[in-house]
């Protein structure tokens, strides 16, 4: 028997084991399969045609679905504190705005998730959104998926432990260039990374600012 579900792409695919969560298209939000407000729905009748699948919470974040308010309260509640700033998006959009396509790369956490959600929603061509871990014996697979193909831009949002893990992959191992990445605020620091790995990279303030690291400084305006 075959499945279809919705992949981090947001684009249906065929799968061979069913889906661990539901979701609704037209609201972006997804739950469990027994989430009592989606079955009401779903008994109504309105609900089925935008009916849609995930594997797992990680491919519905990608995908740019948040979590229920009804069944999954503690992930909307995180979904909810942690999601970036109105100025923190808007600087973002601004920084993006000569790009057509983007890779997106972001850690595990509920800030980075929230992040991601909302580049997802610039209207940009996705190449690729890859996540890694904050601990790991080697980032070098995540590092060559994000870097598989070339964007205009790519995109990070993460913790800094993770990040300059990633960061020493990219810059040894692969094609990346930081002249052409941007972050969030999480990613202002020069602390443990290799200087002239994140030099040129720019990014956004919480307050809805940027920044630029250089081979060690840091300059925010």
């Amino acid at each position: 028997m075959s499945y279809v579900l919705i992949g981090p792409d947001g684009r249906p695919h065929p799968s061979p084991v069913p889906g661990r969560l539901g979701g609704h298209r037209r609201g972006r939000l997804y739950g469990r399969l027994d989430c009592p407000s989606a079955l009401r729905a779903i008994a109504r009748g309105g609900y089925v045609r935008h009916r849609v699948f995930f594997a797992d919470e990680a491919t519905a974040v990608a995908a740019g679905y948040r979590p229920c308010a009804v069944c999954l309260p503690e992930e909307y509640a995180s979904w909810k504190d942690a999601a970036p700033t109105p100025g923190e998006v808007a600087a973002m959009r601004d920084l993006l705005a000569g790009a057509r396509t983007i890779a997106i790369g972001h850690g595990r956490d509920a800030a980075s998730l929230a992040a991601v959600r909302a580049v997802l929603g610039f209207g940009k061509e996705v190449l690729a959104v890859v996540d890694w871990p904050e601990t790991a014996a080697s980032w070098l697979r995540p590092a060559r998926r994000l870097t598989a193909q070339i964007p205009d831009a790519w995109v990070i949002a993460g913790e800094p432990a993770g990040w300059s893990g990633m960061v020493g992959r990219l810059w040894n191992d692969t094609p990346w260039n930081p002249a052409r990445t941007f972050g969030f605020a999480a990613q202002a620091t020069v602390d443990g990374v290799p200087p002239l790995a994140v030099a040129g990279m720019r990014g956004v303030t919480r307050g809805g600012g940027t920044w630029e690291l250089g081979a060690g400084w840091l300059v925010e305006r």
